[in-house]
């Protein structure tokens, strides 16, 4: 027997991008659902940092004290481990301003940035574990409906409205709603509307993650990683677990693989490890005493790029809507800071399908307005890692000028607004 649910919105995806539009919205008044396919908590690759510009959005969001009581420490220096060369830079502050007088304005016309201020501060890491269950407990307790474990398998029209199957087990039930925000993300293919095909490249990245105890990383310290085919990252987060993420071309992985010092059977996951801890000096000396926390993860291709924002009547958010390369570690604000750019854009929304177009003009403009510069930066500072040999031009420019470190922080959106600040 099937059974049909009715909101004013429906979010597929329970990360950061889908629960912070659900719950802006449910504070709203919406009657908003969201189907998450997964069981939390999970683990996930993820580079887990979250930027001090996210500090005053997550205390709209209401979960900024308990996200403080959890996350790892404070993240007040960004250095670079490629090779022999370590190098390190302070990390800038996140500007502090004003509130907006003007700006999109919710129904009961509040404007959307009302109690929204930039705080200064410095960015902190916390488990996707850990972080995934504290916005969905909090956007359940909000009153969102959670459908989890269950996977949308199709978008259909229906009037005003379209309707969403979603499947549990052999159970089928229907959601209907005016509003449908995909925030699935973009790795994974499969057969909604808003969904990637697959690729097959030589120089597709991969992403790989894992967590040790024990590291001896200093605690307020995130350097970027650099290596043959590859870069990636460790912060220190929550529970004193060293978070240590990375994303490396399908044809170097391949290659590793298969070097005549690797046994026929070595995993990828394993492969990634030995190449990381003989590539770079740093991250040998920060594992040598550290034990890991479970397995080493691994997904993609990932699918850096910019994307529609509002397509065949379906809004996106996070990774959906475009994301950055990893080499900044912004994709958990972008997700943060998409979700509440649209809920923010919907709670000022005409009703009806002409309504839904204009507000999908207007959230994609300024999506590209907070991220497109970030992007692109990103795009840049990934491809000069990824080419053949440019380690060790970026350690010579790091060692000479370690400031570059920190301008690059600032040029990946650490330190910028969300919009509607002065």
């Amino acid at each position: 027997m099937t059974r049909l649910s009715t909101h004013d919105a429906i979010v597929i995806g329970a990360g950061p991008a889908g629960t912070s539009v659900a719950l802006t919205l449910a504070r709203r008044g919406w009657s908003v659902a969201i189907v998450e396919k997964s069981v939390f908590p999970r683990r996930k690759v993820c580079g887990e940092y979250i930027s001090a510009s996210n500090l005053a959005l997550l205390d709209q969001l209401e979960i900024g004290e308990a996200w403080r009581a959890i996350a790892g420490p404070e993240i007040r220096r960004v250095g670079f481990f490629s090779g022999e060369t370590c190098v390190e830079a302070p990390m800038p502050q996140a500007r502090d301003g004003p509130q907006a007088k003007d700006g999109p304005r919710a129904n009961d016309g509040r404007s959307a940035n009302d109690g929204l201020g930039i705080k200064e501060g410095f960015g902190r890491a916390l488990g996707r574990d850990v972080f995934d269950c504290l916005l969905l407990k909090t956007a359940r307790s909000a009153g969102v409906e959670i459908f989890q474990p269950c996977r949308a398998v199709a978008i259909d029209p229906d009037g005003e409205a379209q309707l969403v199957r979603i499947q549990a087990g052999n159970e089928t039930t229907i959601l209907r709603a005016p509003v449908i925000v995909a925030a699935h993300g973009s790795w994974e293919p499969g057969p909604l509307p808003s969904q990637l095909g697959k690729t097959n490249c030589p120089s597709d990245l991969f992403g790989f993650k894992a967590r040790f105890t024990g590291s001896s990383l200093a605690p307020d310290l995130m350097p970027l990683l650099v290596f043959p085919g590859g870069y990636g990252g460790m912060v220190s987060a929550d529970h004193g677990r060293l978070s240590i993420s990375c994303c490396i071309r399908r044809d170097m992985l391949a290659r590793l693989r298969k070097h005549p010092r690797h046994q026929s059977h070595l995993s990828a996951a394993e492969a990634v490890s030995r190449h990381l801890m003989e590539s770079c000096r740093g991250v040998r000396d920060a594992l040598e005493s550290a034990e890991a926390d479970g397995p080493w993860l691994a997904a993609g291709p990932i699918r850096p790029g910019i994307r529609s924002c509002y397509e065949r009547d379906i809004f996106r958010v996070g990774n959906a809507a475009g994301e950055s390369h990893p080499v900044i570690a912004e994709g958990i604000s972008m997700a943060l800071q998409s979700g509440w750019l649209l809920a923010c854009e919907l709670s000022c929304a005409p009703d009806g399908r002409a309504g839904r177009e204009t507000t999908g003009r207007r959230y994609e403009a300024a999506w590209k307005s907070l991220f497109s510069t970030r992007v692109y930066a990103a795009a840049a500072l990934a491809g000069v890692a990824l080419s053949p040999g440019s380690a060790a031009l970026m350690a010579a420019i790091v060692r000479n000028f370690p400031q570059a470190l920190t301008l690059g922080a600032q040029l990946s959106g650490k330190t910028k607004p969300v919009p509607g600040f002065v």
